[in-house]
């Protein structure tokens, strides 16, 4: 029998969505895929060019486990010029994607039975994640009105208890909605150990997300290099953790995963030190997807309660349709042959709502867009 833990992890369901598109299109069938955050441009040349040059200088061995001091350096320099934070490298664990940077941090924070206080909705795998570690998740349902963000006062109820930490994620996952700077402060300073899911910094179209190392010491912040540099496959990301909790998050890395991919890592310095006007030309393209997404789904009374202002998604409200998200989606998929994402995904509080991303063509939305048009008229 499977251990009783695996029991308790459960799917994600925008993984599920996807495996039954790719059945479909091995029967031959076309399908639009607004379901998945993947950005569809290419890693920008220069890093695609220090990867090759690092297999070809032989740079392809297990380095420091805590990953290569010029890249962890890189990181702190651009803490220092982005945010005008002071960083030491010895904070910074370079790991293999943001999802190890998350395994290693509610590993090492987390007591048996410990509360961490989420977001609801939230991204779909953070209690997954708290629960694998033996905590335990507390929801705070958030307002369609808020972006679904924590204010001060939707989180304060549930600091009463002491919880262990509290998870923010701005721009957020599934919503794409950035905290207001006085919001996103007061949440940082309530007097918890924060983590801060930064993987979507960068993709902002309007007023950048601030860091919560602007505000707070007590905080883990996560990042990667997935969704800004289009390094989804590349599997590198980081967490700048606390000094006294760096020990044991090395040891669990060391453990569990040795070190980053050598040449992922060298590739990673590429994209932090000459990929700003690739970055800036990828940034300027999903603005103008976003434009075309959200027009359309407004014309298909496919609304966003707050306007979504980062990352590539948008949370619309489809209770009208249906109140069953899931059930929803898969019909969407059968018979517009257009993956979404159910809201259920990211908790109870998205019950009702699909996800749309945006990480993909005008062209492949606008198609989205008219196969929506046809499912609903039909």
């Amino acid at each position: 029998m499977p251990n009783p833990l695996c029991e308790n992890i459960s799917s994600f369901l925008v993984m599920d969505i996807l495996e039954r598109a790719c059945v479909l299109e091995r029967q031959g069938k076309n399908v639009v895929h607004m379901q998945i955050g993947e950005p569809d441009f290419d890693t920008p040349d220069p890093v695609k060019q220090a990867a090759v040059k690092a297999i070809q200088d032989g740079h392809t061995h297990y380095t420091h486990s805590l990953g290569l001091p010029a890249l962890r350096e890189g990181i702190c320099a651009y803490y220092e010029r982005t945010y005008g934070v002071s960083v030491d490298p010895s904070q910074v664990i370079v790991t293999s994607g943001t999802s190890p940077a998350m395994l290693l941090t509610f590993s090492a924070l987390i007591h048996a039975g410990d509360e961490v206080v989420l977001t609801d909705p939230h991204y779909a795998c953070y209690p997954n994640f708290i629960t694998y570690a033996g905590g335990r998740v507390r929801r705070a349902r958030t307002r369609a009105e808020d972006g679904f963000q924590f204010t001060p006062q939707t989180l304060a109820p549930h600091l009463a208890d002491s919880p262990r930490a509290v998870v923010v994620n701005s721009p957020a996952n599934p919503a794409g909605t950035v905290m207001p700077d006085a919001d996103f402060k007061a949440v940082c300073q309530s007097g918890t150990t924060i983590i801060s899911d930064e993987i979507y910094h960068g993709l902002t179209y309007g007023a950048p997300a601030r860091c919560a190392l602007e505000f707070t010491e007590d905080c883990f912040v996560l990042n990667g290099f997935s969704k800004l540099w289009a390094m989804t496959g590349w599997r590198l990301g980081w967490v700048i953790a606390p000094k006294k909790y760096v020990p044991a998050m090395q040891r669990l890395q060391q453990n569990f995963f040795i070190s980053a991919s050598s040449v992922s890592q060298w590739a990673g310095i590429s994209a932090l030190t000459e990929c700003d006007e690739h970055v800036a030309a990828m940034v300027a393209q999903y603005a103008k997807r976003r434009v075309v997404l959200l027009e359309g789904l407004a014309k298909l009374g496919l609304k966003a309660p707050v306007e979504p202002t980062g990352a590539f998604y948008a949370l619309v409200d489809a209770r009208h349709l249906s109140g069953d998200s899931l059930s929803l989606a898969r019909d969407v998929l059968e018979k517009a042959l257009v993956g979404v994402t159910p809201g259920i995904d990211f908790g109870p509080g998205a019950e009702g709502y699909l996800r749309f991303s945006y990480a993909s063509s005008v062209e492949n939305i606008e198609e989205g867009l008219s196969r929506l048009e046809k499912y609903l008229s039909a």
